[in-house]
């Protein structure tokens, strides 16, 4: 048992965030890609019946909580990086989540973490910062899904109970995909300690 648990543990530590592997091909072992890209380039993703036009973060409660008109509207659970609310994101590797005000800038594929979307950071502030610090400020931060091997959501309950991205913010593969239909780029979300 405790082998298992700590081949889990590796393989959360594996995938974290970042820029994603694309693998050209859709079988067992990675997310439809090639479908996801197609459903972007349609411009079929966005419900717009459903449109959230803002998202807050609290990261010491792991939630994150979606609005529509100023009313909450969805509640979901995250996960973070492993110092994910040790403070703001100062510079690449530091496992943390920023804080501040951003916007959603791009929906990514995810052949690794099933579908994404970026933020906003660094902004000029978080650069400012980072050079004044002599540090990289690192990017990529993203609100993601799953590993695919918890494309299914039967591992939710263990990736939400810890943290284990670079400093992403994870949610279940089913509110990746309200996430997905309901936001569009520009978006606001804000994080919060």
């Amino acid at each position: 048992m405790k082998r298992g648990m700590f081949g889990m543990a590796a393989l959360l530590l594996m995938v974290g965030c970042g820029e994603p592997t694309y693998y050209g091909k859709v079988d067992d072992t990675t997310y439809a890609i090639q479908e996801c890209v197609n459903e972007l380039a349609r411009g079929e993703e966005v419900d717009h019946d459903a449109k959230i036009d803002k998202l807050i973060v609290y990261k010491k409660k792991r939630v994150m909580y979606a609005y529509r008109n100023g009313k909450v509207v969805e509640k979901f659970r995250i996960s973070l990086g492993k110092n994910g609310d040790k403070g703001d994101k100062i510079k690449v590797g530091d496992y943390r989540t920023p804080e501040g005000s951003y916007c959603i800038v791009r929906k990514k594929c995810d052949s690794r973490l099933y579908k994404s979307l970026l933020i906003s950071y660094p902004d000029e502030e978080d650069k400012a910062r980072a050079r004044k610090m002599g540090v990289n400020p690192g990017g990529a931060i993203t609100i993601h899904g799953q590993p695919k091997w918890n494309a299914d959501g039967q591992g939710d309950e263990y990736t939400l109970s810890r943290d284990w991205t670079e400093g992403c913010m994870a949610v279940p593969n089913l509110a990746m995909d309200k996430l997905w239909r309901a936001v569009e780029n520009g978006v606001a979300i804000e994080i919060h300690a």
